[in-house]
């Protein structure tokens, strides 16, 4: 109340090297879904996944074996 709010800031900013055309082409391939940039990126899994897989790994074996 004792303080003003901060204002947005308003950038009035003109590209230098607009081309409508081919902004009209990447409208057309987002509207469709088309992207040359998708690649398949591999999931990291957690350390605590593997430790928790090792484990139950070394049990099956202690269990096949007839050891526990």
């Amino acid at each position: 109340m004792l303080m003003k709010r901060p204002k947005h800031r308003v950038f009035d900013y003109p590209p230098r090297f607009y081309k409508p055309e081919e902004d009209e082409k990447e409208r057309k391939k987002r509207k469709l879904g088309f992207s040359r940039l998708r690649t398949f990126k591999p999931r990291k899994r957690s350390p605590i996944f593997w430790l928790l897989l090792l484990i139950v790994i070394i049990y099956l074996i202690l269990k096949l074996n007839k050891l526990i």
